[in-house]
């Protein structure tokens, strides 16, 4: 029997669905204020750590000094300039990541015969810690931003990698099968069946390279010497015993991974708007 949706119904869940999205609205302000006071409340341990002797304040400056000298910092030239090298390594290391694992994922995915060929070299290579790979960076090449590159690409590349194969390997082998049919040919498969399948793990990968980036080019930056960024000032003001400018720096490498995050979460939230992982419920 054909049963009908009535208006009344139809006027019904749209209402419940508009009361839902507002709910989750009027719960943002909350989660916000926990968030603050989480932060708050860590300041506020390291605070009095500091300064009862619990930790020599020497080594473990109050956060009230490393606020004040991060405040000053931010009014500096030289590290407006380390923070704009150290986003360049990340941006151009993901850059470079990307175009290389995206596709190289999808031709193994889509080759069971490749799939077989490379699954022992990617689970042999893949656990290599990145920053193993510093003293060949460091033989291979001259210049520090190469060196960095190195470090960055290797790490992002198998984030990227690793879940592009996951996204192809997700992809319906009805729907493939039916594409052939068809007569779609390969490119065609890819862009019309692959690639709605493999995107949400692909941005999921993208999100996961980014941070693990972020990471890297700091660590090549405070490990190589000569390559300038963040890492490298962190590694100056350390030697220097300027503490409250080392924790500042750090301070500011944990915020710019913050916004990092934000930028791809919202990246994410825009390409990924049809799929049920962002539109939840609805």
């Amino acid at each position: 029997m054909m049963t009908t949706t009535s208006p009344d119904s139809t006027i019904t869940r749209a209402v419940a669905i508009a009361q839902r999205r507002s709910a989750r609205r009027r719960f943002r302000p909350r989660r916000l204020l926990l968030g603050l006071g989480g932060i708050v409340t860590f300041l506020a341990l390291w605070e009095l750590v500091s300064r009862t002797g619990l930790v020599n304040p020497v080594y473990l400056p109050p956060a009230s000094e490393v606020l004040v000298q991060f405040g000053i910092n931010l009014t500096l030239t030289g590290f407006w300039g380390a923070v704009g090298v150290t986003v360049g390594t990340w941006a151009l290391g993901m850059l470079i990541a990307f175009v290389l694992a995206a596709p190289i994922g999808i031709v193994i995915g889509l080759s069971g015969f490749l799939r077989r060929a490379t699954r022992s070299t990617i689970e042999f290579l893949r656990p290599i810690p990145s920053v193993g790979l510093i003293p060949l960076a460091v033989l291979v090449f001259a210049e520090p931003l190469q060196q960095s590159l190195l470090i960055v690409v290797y790490g992002a590349f198998w984030q990227i990698l690793v879940q592009v194969l996951y996204g192809v390997g997700d992809v319906d082998t009805v729907a493939m099968a039916t594409a052939r049919s068809y007569g779609f040919g390969w490119w065609q498969r890819v862009r019309d069946v692959v690639f709605p399948t493999m995107l949400p793990y692909l941005v999921t990968g993208v999100r996961l390279a980014a941070a693990v980036a972020l990471i890297l080019a700091v660590t090549a930056e405070l490990v190589i010497g000569g390559s300038p960024g963040l890492g490298r000032e962190i590694g100056l003001s350390r030697d220097a015993g300027l503490y409250p400018s080392t924790y500042a720096l750090v301070l500011a490498t944990g915020l710019l991974g913050v916004v990092i995050n934000v930028g791809v979460r919202v990246v994410e939230r825009r390409l990924l708007s049809w799929h049920q992982s962002v539109r939840g419920d609805v």
